[in-house]
This record gives C-alpha cells, structure tokens and sequence, in this order.
C-alpha cells in the first residue's frame, strides 16, 4: 500500500504509526504486555500504604478502581450527553486537561501543556480559533508559562483536547495528581546573560512526562522549573523540583533543590548537590519515583513532596533518589551563580544574544488575552520574526527575533491590537489569579481588584523602582502571594451585617536573588478600601529610601510599624 502515497506521505506515515505504537507501549494499563511488564507503581504504592495500616484517601481508591488514564470512554460519553463530570469524576477528568469548575462557571476550563511556553506562531492561531470555537473566546495566561482556555461547554471539551492534539499541544496531565507544564526561562537560547539554553532538555523531559505512565499516578501534584540564567526571572524555587543553572569551573551544573510549595511558606531546600545537563531528566525521574513510592496515599493535605521531606529529612530523601539512579549525586560546596535577572526585565525591547535582533515583551493586562489579540501577536511573531512566542511566569509573553531596525513597527502593530510594551513600575509586576469570576475556592474577584488597585495607585504615586503586586484568591496561591513585594489573598470581611471581598496584606516577599516569605501585617481588608493602605506604604516607602528596594525598606520594620504606616492618614485619602 505504501507505493500509493508519495515519499513525503508515507513519511508521515510512518511517524504516525511509530507514535501510535509508542503511545500504546507507554499509555496501556500496565501489566497488560507481555513478559516483563513491570506492575504498576502507584498500585504498588497504595499497597504499601494499606500494609502499613493506612487507610486510602477516596482520591486513591478511585485511582485504584480504574486509572483516570484509562477512562478516555468516560469523557466521550458525557461529552456526547452534554453532561459535566462531579465528584471524583470532575478530579479523573483533569488528567485529560478538563477541569469542571462549577458552580462559578458552569462549563469546563483546560490547561495547556507549553514546555518551557514556547510556542509558534501556528500554534497561538490555532489556540485563538479553538478558544472561540470551543471556549470563550479569550485564554488566560498563567505563573507556569502556560496558558487556559475557560467556558468550554459539556459538548465542546473531547473537540478542544482533540483540536489541541491537532496542534501539537497534549494537555494531558495539567490537573490533578500529576505533573505540570515545565516552566523554563523564556529567552532560553536567545539570551546574552544565559549561562545554558535550556530548551532541549525541557523538550526532552517533557516527552518522557508524556511518555511514562507511572508518572501519571503521583500521590498529588508536582512542578518542575528549569533557570537557565538570563534576564527573565522564572521562580524557580517556588517548585518541587528546582533547576538553577551554576558554574563549575568551566563546567554548567544545576543546583538542585527541592520542596518549593510558597503556598505552604516554603522555599525549594538546597540539596547541596549539582546534576549535569545531560542527567536532568534521569535525576527528574528518579526524584518522582521516590516520590511516587513513598508520598502520603492518605492525607492529601499531606501528599505534597515538602511533607515527605519534612518526615524524612533530606539525607534519607537523597539517598532514596541515589538508590533509584544508580549513582550518587554530585556534591557542590562553591559554584558561581549566573547574573541575577533584572526584576521585570519581561517587558520591554531588549538586544538578543544573536547580533542584530531583539525581542520584546507585550503586557497583556491581568495575563487575559483576546482571540483577536492572540491572532495578532502570531501574525505579528511572523511578519517580523521567527513565528515564535515565549510565555513567561508572570504571565505575559514576548516576541523574538525581531531585526532591530523593525522593532519601532512590530511594537506599533502591538498597540494597534490593544496591547503594550511597557507598563509603569506598579504594573509591570502585577499578577493575579482567576479569581472567584472562575473558581469556586477564591474569595475575592482577584483580576478585577488588581486591575483597580493599579488604577488607583496609577493615578496617585510614579515609584521609583519596579515593584511585584500578586493578588490570589484562595490558599492554593496560584499567583503566589507569600513572593510579592505586595501579596494579597482572598477574604470575606464583615461589613455590618454582610460580608464583603477583601484581602488579607502581605508584604516583603520575594524569590531567587530576594527570596522571602512576605509578613501578614494586616487581615481582612475590604477590596475598595485596599488603595488607600497600598499607597501608604508606597508613599512611607518612597519618602524614607526612594531609592532602596521595597523589599528592603519593609525589612528594616517591624510588621506593627509597617502597620502604622499603612493606617497613617488613611481616613484622609479617599476610597
């Protein structure tokens, strides 16, 4: 049959059915091959918690009954119904990228699956289509390099993850207990400060995620983030597994460290080792599996690595990993660090690494992002560069390789679709989750309030240097708020007999070079009375040392200080 197609088709050809047997291999229930198949970990897993005494979690026993992977059927059949998943059918969905996030939203979200967010040109054209064929017409970017699709009715998701597929875009995995998009620095191979390119080993990590069934069955969810130095801040330590590239002599070595969970006021734990490019995505998989074995099957609110870590300890931890690779890890005392990034250095025009060209960050307001908008910025990608986008974790995105002499009319066409290239100091840090407009969890409309809280500030205080505001709705910090120079999470506050939106205030936090857990000075603020005590403390700030950091000036206070200043005249500024 082959002498029917041309050369070219039976290529792909061949690629489709090598993909199709590779997908069968890694996909199948395990046990189901033939010979040595090895039994499946996670049951393994589960059955060393029951002999151990424990008593499964609902999630688990539903995972034992029938693994989310093998429940494709289950998705189709509701879809072909019009009918959203509930209960633990709503968690089993997830790892098929569907999140039913009623009640606030009566319709599905899907997460993406972008490593390292680099994505093409043809890629954002078909995410704008699929957004307003099978979703709401805008995506959302996200603190993972990553981007959602939200309001995608009952009818619509099999289409979308299909569509995506279509695309070369595989959500499988982004919810639940599972791992996440890899998050990468953004200039990776166009940056002059980078000590590493890492874009081939998250391409390559990416695919053994994809590729690995046991993988799928962790005891909750895991992020992994690659630093390969550069510009671009990536938080890499707000991570399970955190890469930092370092150098070694001649050589380039991640430091590895582990644990990072914010949400949970913890940082990523140094290991004092280093792993060689080359081994990363061995050390990754080694890292899970022990993770995988001996992670908490019956407390979820337990069953993130920092708890097993926390048990453990980390020599017991690293020898777990050591045992599972095969050989020791390398132990590193003194390394040079790469330079540190410039705090919003993901906005702008700045020169690439290759002599004449530039790239240039777009800020996208709140990270939401129109189809049109989306359309745009890939026609825009190919008109003046390489049909490449880069998402980044603060959830915006740039455009590279741009010949400099066309930079002055890539960023006009930019402005044209609505959007920009700078934002002011209080601006070009500004994050904020979905909030209670699309999760049930949140307790504040957290996009909305950022937005105002920017205007407000906007039209009274210009700060001297850039400061990060990171509002979130809920303690599952998806905009990390504990890292913000500012960080607001979600409240209800009593207003009378009512209870109204707020914020509980934090401030002082950051990561890598400024790593802290920001300080609760005050709870319970309501939303419209959030402007007045923010520009306080910026007008304290701006008045006693312009020109120190805002990190810095908070840590010079006590938080009853900080307070003072906060509350100082506040009946005086309106609301």
């Amino acid at each position: 049959m082959m002498g029917d197609f041309t050369p070219e088709q039976q290529n792909y050809l061949k690629g489709f059915m090598a993909g199709v047997e590779a997908r069968r291999g890694s996909l199948s229930p395990a046990g189901a091959g033939e010979g040595g198949t090895p039994p499946d970990a996670m049951r393994a897993a589960q059955d060393a918690a029951i002999a151990a005494g424990g008593k499964l979690t609902p999630e688990e026993k539903m995972k034992r009954e029938k693994h989310p992977l093998d429940r494709w059927e289950e998705v189709e059949a509701r879809a072909r119904a019009g009918e959203f998943p509930h209960g633990l059918e709503n968690l089993a969905t997830r790892w098929h990228g569907l999140f039913y996030v009623g009640p606030t939203q009566d319709s599905f979200m899907c997460r993406l699956r972008i490593p390292g967010g680099i994505l093409s040109s043809h890629q954002a054209s078909g995410v704008a289509a699929i957004s307003e064929e099978c979703g709401g017409g805008y995506v959302d970017a996200t603190t993972r390099n990553n981007l959602q699709i939200r309001e995608i009715p009952a009818g619509k998701g099999v289409e979308l993850v299909e569509r995506l597929a279509d695309l070369g875009i595989i959500p499988k995995g982004t919810g639940a207990d599972n791992i996440r998009n890899i998050t990468a620095s953004p200039t990776a191979g166009i940056d002059p400060n980078e000590l590493i390119d890492t874009r081939a080993i998250v391409r390559n990590l990416h695919h053994h995620i994809l590729n690995t069934r046991d993988l799928f069955g962790l005891p909750r969810k895991f992020n992994i983030s690659l630093d390969g130095g550069g510009r671009v801040a990536v938080v890499e330590d707000t991570n399970d597994i955190a890469f930092t590239a370092i150098r070694v002599g001649e050589e380039v070595l991640f430091r590895l460290g582990l644990g990072g969970i914010t949400g949970h006021r913890d940082f990523a734990r140094q290991s004092g080792r280093a792993v060689a490019p080359e081994d990363v995505v061995r050390v990754c998989d080694a890292i899970l599996r022990a993770f995988l074995a001996h992670g908490d099957r019956t407390d979820r609110r337990k069953a993130r690595l920092k708890y097993l870590l926390d048990a453990w300890g980390l020599p017991r931890f690293i020898e777990t990993v050591e045992a599972q690779l095969g050989f020791p890890l390398r132990e590193v005392d003194s390394f040079e660090p790469a330079p540190p990034p410039e705090k919003h250095g993901h906005l702008g025009v700045h020169d690439q690494r290759q002599p004449g060209l530039q790239y240039v960050g777009v800020v996208v307001p709140v990270g939401r992002i129109t189809a049109g908008q989306l359309r745009a910025l890939a026609r825009i990608a190919d008109v003046y560069g390489s049909g490449t986008l880069r998402l980044t974790v603060w959830q915006n995105l740039l455009i590279s390789d741009i010949p400099r002499e066309r930079m002055v009319e890539a960023c006009r066409e930019i402005q044209a679709a609505g959007l920009g290239t700078s934002a002011s100091h209080l601006r070009g840090g500004l994050v904020a989750c979905t909030g209670a407009a699309g999760c049930k969890f949140a307790a504040a409309h957290t996009k909305q309030h950022a937005a105002d809280l920017a205007d407000y500030l906007d039209a009274r205080i210009a700060v001297t240097r850039p400061i990060n505001i990171h509002l979130t709705g809920c303690h599952n910090s998806c905009a990390q708020h504990y890292i913000g120079d500012i960080g607001l999470i979600g409240a209800k506050v009593e207003r009378g007999e009512e209870e109204v939106e707020g914020y509980d205030l934090h401030v002082g936090g950051g990561a890598g070079v400024e790593q802290r857990i920001g300080r609760l000075i005050r709870p319970k603020v309501a939303h419209d009375q959030l402007g007045p005590l923010v520009l306080n403390l910026l007008r304290a700030w701006q008045a006693e040392a312009p020109e120190s950091s805002f990190q810095d000036f908070t840590a010079r206070h006590a938080e009853v200080e900080l307070l003072a200043m906060a509350e100082r005249e506040a009946a005086e500024i309106e609301a």
